[in-house]
């Protein structure tokens, strides 16, 4: 049996690797997706006052810790049965929209835009953010470089630090913001928004008028059909701070709508031996295994899984750009037709971008952003409290249950890669037993596109690995003092 390793895998957030099995025909047998590493984060939050929880999981990841600042805050919210002050909710929001631009604009220019702008096929050495640059321009690299900047400026005045956040305390914020930094940034919101213009020219000019990236979009390779996933506000239009979850079956239709406190009455994590991460899936389908369909459980939560399960934007431009996604793939503008392809989460996560960019410049233009009452003081006993957002690569739950001290006693935390796992692991599978066959050459660009399945969901793995079964994927290898190999043992490698 053939082996053919990838190792590392490229363009993501932790490490990772995939081994592929081929058989006597040349054909996949199988295919394994293994995360070495593990972030013990909920064993760390036990015994801790809970609101030390909104700073501490920050660090969880580099990438995203305003989105577990803001999970852990709304959970301790809960905990302390307190309802923000809106000035305090809209100043939470703005940071997250901002946050929400910032990653977005990370991940098509320098993770996962590469792929299609610079080429799956391309060298090694050009598939990258100066490559892209190369490809679209210095300007375009300018405009990135700008937009983050502001991004971050915005980010650290209401956040407090430009990574690891500290200001979202139980009750609000610690931190206001006055008019003359409202309206500076206004004008920063007004860049995101021409930013996220110029963007969807990028992905209109070299993408979407790429016939061969079109096809490779829809092909069967990238594609499955699974439930999904995403937090939707009063009017099903997507949201990322607030509102409840909504998951739709594979034709669309509503399987279930709840607020974040009933997460596990519809929520379940399936856990294999081999891996640090688990698995969840949904109750009221069950856990049938690495298979997608309407009788599988597995379902995906990810920008291409909130526009599913949601039936628009709350805002213009965005909802333009939403309505001609749905009529170009699926065929249906209203969007009550789901994409079921993979890679179109890319196109997916621009629409995003501009939602955030035009929330953010609404929330500002609020007069109540300026407000002076930003938090009030918890003064109920603690005891249990859930907080969900959606995270740029899924939906996120913090739930922390505390003694009469608030001392956390239990804490669980499903992130949005964690969510994707099961999908990940199939869409992985899939484009390797569409592109590895007899005969055709193993070069670098067909393991890149197997690659690109997984970099479609933008996977955290770092804040992904929860699970500690007590055995993981292990090979050791002997050598002697001339480098010749002596023995090899395996645990869970096939």
């Amino acid at each position: 049996m053939k082996h053919i390793k990838i190792d590392p895998i490229t363009r993501l957030e932790g490490h990772g690797k995939i081994d592929i099995f081929l058989d006597d025909q040349g054909e996949v047998a199988n295919c394994y997706f293994i995360v070495p590493e593990l972030r013990g984060f909920e064993k760390f939050c036990q015994g801790r006052p809970v609101e030390d929880l909104p700073r501490i999981t920050t660090r969880i990841c580099g990438v995203c810790p305003e989105a577990h600042h803001m999970a852990s805050a709304k959970a301790c919210d809960a905990v302390y049965q307190v309802e923000i002050p809106p000035t305090a909710r809209k100043l939470r929001e703005l940071l997250y929209s901002t946050f929400f631009t910032a990653d977005h604009t990370v991940h098509f220019y320098a993770l996962g835009g590469p792929d299609f702008v610079v080429g799956p096929d391309a060298p090694k050495a050009e598939r990258n953010i100066l490559g892209l640059i190369q490809k679209v321009g210095l300007e375009a690299g300018k405009k990135v470089i700008k937009l983050r900047a502001l991004a971050q400026e915005i980010i650290q005045k209401l956040g407090g630090k430009k990574i690891h956040q500290v200001t979202s305390l139980p009750g609000g914020v610690s931190v206001g913001l006055g008019k003359e930094e409202r309206d500076k940034f206004r004008a920063y919101a007004d860049y995101f928004v021409e930013f996220g213009k110029f963007t969807f020219q990028v992905f209109e000019d070299i993408v979407l008028k790429n016939s061969a990236y079109v096809d490779l979009i829809l092909s069967d390779t990238y594609t499955h059909r699974t439930y999904y996933m995403g937090l939707v506000d009063a009017k099903n239009k997507v949201n990322f701070y607030d509102g409840h979850v909504r998951v739709v079956d594979p034709d669309g239709k509503e399987l279930c709508r709840y607020a974040p406190k009933d997460y596990l009455q519809h929520v379940s994590e399936h856990i294999e031996p081999w891996n640090y991460l688990k698995y969840p899936y949904l109750k009221a389908v069950g856990w049938k295994g690495f298979v997608d369909g309407k009788e599988s459980g597995v379902y995906r939560a990810t920008p291409l899984s909130r526009l599913n399960a949601s039936e628009g934007m709350a805002t213009p431009l965005a909802q333009a750009e939403y309505e001609k996604f749905y009529e170009t793939l699926s065929g249906d503008r209203s969007g009550r037709t789901p994409v079921h392809q993979t890679l179109a989460t890319h196109w997916a996560r621009i629409i995003e971008l501009m939602y955030a960019a035009e929330r953010a410049r609404d929330l500002l233009d609020d007069p109540e952003i300026i407000g002076s009452k930003f938090r009030v003081v918890p003064d109920q006993t603690p005891h249990e409290g859930v907080g969900i957002v959606e995270a740029p690569r899924g939906t996120l739950t913090h739930h922390y249950i505390t003694d009469e001290n608030g001392i956390v006693q239990q804490a669980n935390l499903i992130v949005g890669t964690t969510n994707n796992h099961a999908a990940i692991s199939m869409s992985i599978k899939k484009a390797a037993q569409g592109l590895i066959h007899k005969g055709v050459e193993i070069s670098d660009g067909l393991l890149n596109k197997i690659e690109m399945a997984f970099r479609a969901y933008d996977p955290c793995f770092a804040c992904a690995t929860h699970s500690l079964p007590g055995q993981m994927p292990l090979a050791l290898r002997i050598f002697d003092h001339e480098g010749k190999l002596l023995d090899r043992r395996e645990r869970y490698t096939r």
